[in-house]
């Protein structure tokens, strides 16, 4: 079968490797879809510490049961199937604590290699993180469970009421994950960028307001005071990134009840306290390059008593 390989940083190469054959609990999957992650440009760009290279690539997909192996009861060939990569031990300590989120084994046992024409699913995922792809979704959309179970695992804690006010920083495709996810259960949603075209997907996505920041600050926010002056546009432009027939609202933004930072960049990560309630809390999802460190001010944290929330993968539950 034809794989992509990614070889270095900068350098994929597509190669004909063996077919691999399903052993006792496992399923191959023909892929139908499978896209390119955050973490993948990541990794392409730089290099990541969870995908080894050389190695295989892509771990967001959907697709058909080819073959399966012994004692695999729940699925049979021709299944449409939609999965995530990875699965818990729920032996080691931390999924002892269920946190399976944080399993220790949980990145070891991962399977990449979405990018191919098969991919092999190992038993622990087989059991716990596969799923029938009901028929009247289509495999592109199927194939965003591994990115969307991420988005609801970064929610779970928050237990958000339909009074409550968002707001997301980054309208990229995780960004708008968070919108739909966040309309689905009710809360008024303020999705900032400086991109005019992503934030009129986001207001046609269902956004209650969104905010153009201004492009020289590049994605921070922190030309956008929370006290006021803010530039909140109502409803979609008559022409594309021009912003022609847009109703221009002088406003003030409201200190949210929640912020949900998903640029990854340092100085949004630094900002992002500026919009948050008092007893509000902001949801770190984006990640910064390993190293990376941000500074806040203590007293604000203190004394306003913010909560900061590092998000990482997903539990089966999430799934």
């Amino acid at each position: 079968m034809r794989a992509a390989v990614l070889v270095k940083p900068g350098v994929i190469e597509l190669l004909e490797i063996a077919l691999p054959k399903p052993l006792r609990g496992e399923v191959l999957i023909r892929i139908k879809a499978a896209l390119t992650c955050g973490t993948d440009l990541k990794a392409f760009r730089r290099g990541h510490p969870f995908i080894p290279m050389p190695g295989p690539f892509g771990h967001e997909f959907s697709g058909i049961v080819a073959a399966v192996g012994k004692g695999v009861k729940r699925f049979r060939e021709g299944d449409e199937i939609m999965a995530v990569h990875s699965a818990p031990c729920r032996a080691c300590g931390y999924c002892r604590k269920k946190l399976y989120n944080l399993c220790e084994n949980i990145m070891r046992t991962k399977i990449l290699g979405a990018f191919a024409e098969y991919i092999l699913l190992p038993p622990h995922i087989v059991k716990q993180n596969m799923f029938r792809k009901p028929k009247q979704l289509p495999f592109e959309k199927a194939a965003l469970l591994e990115p969307l179970s991420c988005v609801v695992h970064g929610m779970e804690f928050l237990h958000m009421r339909k009074t409550d006010h968002a707001l997301i920083i980054g309208s990229g495709p995780i960004g708008l994950l968070h919108l739909l996810l966040l309309k689905d259960r009710g809360v008024q949603v303020t999705v900032m960028d400086k991109h005019h075209s992503k934030l009129m997907t986001a207001k046609k996505l269902g956004a209650d307001s969104v905010v153009l920041s201004d492009s020289k600050y590049s994605h921070s926010p922190a030309s956008l005071p929370s006290t006021g002056g803010d530039k909140i546009l109502s409803s979609p432009p008559g022409g594309e990134d021009k912003g022609e027939g847009v109703p221009i609202l002088e406003s003030t933004l409201d200190k949210f009840d929640c912020v949900f930072e998903c640029t990854g960049m340092p100085d949004v990560w630094e900002n992002s306290i500026n919009y948050v309630r008092r007893g509000g809390t902001v949801v770190l999802f984006g990640g910064c390059k390993s190293g990376t460190t941000v500074t806040y001010d203590a007293e604000r944290l203190h004394y306003d008593e913010i909560s900061l929330r590092g998000v990482f993968h997903y539990t089966p539950a999430d799934v």
